[in-house]
């Protein structure tokens, strides 16, 4: 959901500029013909998607998710790649949603039409392994967008929160409740009804977040990549049984989510991943994954 943008910008702490860094990467697709979004192949097995409002401070609406949405499909469907990682600039992840697109709304408007149900296509339909990557704000749907990723690293002065309780709205993308299982009720009720921030050091601290980088976006966008690389060295068929298995555990008991995970285990005894990197380790090998 939308949240205000800040007056407050948070200074860079980068040596090197990101725009810099992104001239140096190579475009996943020259021909992408996307407005509101960068993608590129900055490592080997990687996709990244960069969002790409600058005047806006990346706020989030429909079209932008149209295109973020077709990349995350591309780059799902793509063998070639292993982990995604989303980002944004030094100054905002997201800084909330588009308020233009959802001041005149109405009920019969943004019920009919399933308003932002499309922004969940990242958690609901994508099966490799998304990192966020958070500098600067992360507010309302920014926020959101990122509690949607599989991992959240950021930097120790990003800001994030769900301010939507300000404008007579709360949130609609998922907020309520991805918060909550990671913060718990009492803490989450708070952020929600009164909508303060937190941040990135409080992110970590609360396990929202997975790593809290000192320093700017560059250092940011290097930890993400190396752990994305990292992820996409490994078997596709594991990595996916994986992000399954975890996703399982915020929906079943302890009992069911125990029964499905050993289903998954099971089953990847079918695959040849699972002897080629059990041979590799009683060879003393480096494997050389199928992906099959």
């Amino acid at each position: 959901m939308f949240a205000r943008q800040c007056s407050r910008i948070v200074s860079s702490r980068t040596a090197v500029p990101l725009t810099s860094y992104l001239s140096r990467v190579r475009p996943y697709s020259s021909a992408s013909g996307y407005e509101h979004i960068l993608t590129s192949n900055p490592k080997p097995g990687v996709g990244l998607i960069t969002l790409n409002r600058p005047k806006a401070l990346n706020a989030l609406s429909s079209p932008l998710f149209k295109e973020i949405n077709d990349a995350l499909s591309k780059y799902d469907e793509d063998k070639d790649i292993g982990a995604i990682i989303i980002t944004g600039s030094e100054k905002a992840f997201a800084a909330g949603a588009d308020i233009k697109e959802m001041a005149p709304l109405t009920f019969p408007a943004a019920y009919s039409n399933n308003f932002i149900a499309p922004w969940s296509h990242l958690a609901n339909n994508i099966r490799k392994p998304v990192i966020a990557a958070v500098s600067g704000y992360a507010l309302g749907g920014g926020c959101e967008l990122a509690l949607m990723c599989d991992i959240i690293y950021c930097t120790a002065n990003a800001t994030f929160g769900q301010p939507e309780i300000k404008l007579g709205v709360i949130p609609g993308a998922g907020g309520s409740q991805r918060l909550t299982r990671a913060v718990g009720k009492s803490k989450a009720m708070e952020l929600i009804l009164t909508g303060k921030n937190f941040s990135g050091k409080e992110a970590g601290e609360w396990g929202v977040a997975a790593k809290v980088v000192e320093g700017g976006k560059d250092e940011l966008l290097n930890e993400a990549l190396k752990t994305a690389e990292t992820i996409a060295g490994y078997s596709r068929v594991a990595v996916v049984a994986g992000k399954e298995v975890v996703d399982k555990s915020q929906e079943l008991s302890l009992k069911e989510g125990v029964e499905f995970e050993r289903r998954l285990f099971h089953a990847l005894f079918g695959s040849k991943d699972q002897k080629i990197g059990m041979t590799a380790f009683a060879e003393k090998k480096k494997p050389e994954w199928s992906n099959e």
